[in-house]
């Protein structure tokens, strides 16, 4: 079993589905990779959907296993313990993949047997139409864009792969530890901050972190996150997992000041926002700049 690949989910059983359609959907051998789904104590449908969708399509190599722990790290540790594979994929529920997915971080990690950690393109899909109000950098916050490239890559200082299509040889959570408990999605609440988390620590090691072209996903955008009530919630959620984040590795005091940093150039973002007659995408901006530095701010 060379991947498997590892979906953690909560109470979305018809957004799962149609992540699990586009898994069923791979063009690589399916006898050298697995899905595993963790159903992390969702009360909705969703084992019984995924129990379903297994007994039709008896050539996938679909598991379900539970992990009673709740929250995203969590769920993620638990799919680590129970893969089989010796690459571990981790994609989301909202997510739907390309055909080539697979196939090409299995050729990438043959091909490449020092290369420890990858990642590829997110191509976000709004409900609708693209809202013409969001600024780029509350997108970056919302859908994590990232453009697909035509070669193989490394990620720049700054930038890292998406949570939902981040790619490990097994041995990286042997040697620098699992995803923080402490951090990311717990049922509702909106912390998140575990991936950042990881991959400071692999950064911190010398790990680098590749780019690989042909395994895009499609992250579904539903219009419930793209109001004005969810914007604040993830906003000041944002800044709450970046205190914890620099509470933990003794740097709170280098956070306020980076923040307060941002919080300027986010005005001056918000200028060239008016003087263009985007009064909507100013206002927005600095909403989503007050929601972070408030977070990062509490105790």
């Amino acid at each position: 079993m060379k991947l498997s690949i590892i979906i953690a989910t909560y109470n979305r059983a018809e957004s799962l589905i149609r992540a699990l359609s586009s898994i069923a959907e791979q063009g690589a051998d399916p006898s050298l990779w697995e899905a595993v789904v963790v159903n992390n104590n969702s009360t909705d449908n969703t084992a019984q959907a995924v129990e379903e969708f297994i007994a039709a399509h008896k050539g996938l190599n679909l598991r379900l296993v539970a992990e009673p722990k709740q929250g995203l790290s969590n769920a993620r540790n638990g799919g680590i313990a129970a893969a089989k594979g010796a690459i571990l994929a981790f994609v989301d529920d909202d997510q739907t993949l390309v055909p080539t997915f697979v196939q090409s971080y299995i050729d990438f990690f043959d091909t490449n047997p020092c290369a420890m950690v990858a990642g590829g393109a997110v191509i976000p899909q709004y409900q609708h139409s693209y809202p013409q109000w969001m600024p780029a950098l509350l997108e970056q916050m919302i859908a994590n864009p990232i453009a697909e490239r035509a070669s193989v890559s490394t990620f720049k200082r700054g930038r890292i792969p998406a949570g939902g299509n981040m790619v490990f040889r097994r041995e990286i959570f042997d040697r620098y530890g699992l995803f923080n408990p402490k951090l990311g999605r717990n049922g509702k609440s909106l912390i998140g901050g575990e991936e950042s988390d990881l991959f400071a620590r692999l950064r911190r090691e010398g790990v680098a972190l590749y780019f690989v072209p042909k395994a895009a996903i499609y992250h579904h955008i539903p219009d419930t996150k793209l109001t004005v009530e969810y914007i604040e919630r993830l906003s000041l959620n944002v800044g709450k997992s970046k205190r914890m984040r620099a509470e933990a590795d003794g740097k709170l005091c280098f956070l306020i000041l980076k923040e307060s940093l941002k919080q300027v150039a986010t005005y001056l973002i918000a200028a060239g926002y008016l003087i263009c007659l985007k009064p909507k995408k100013a206002h927005f901006l600095l909403k989503m700049r007050r929601g972070i530095m408030a977070g990062v701010k509490s105790k």
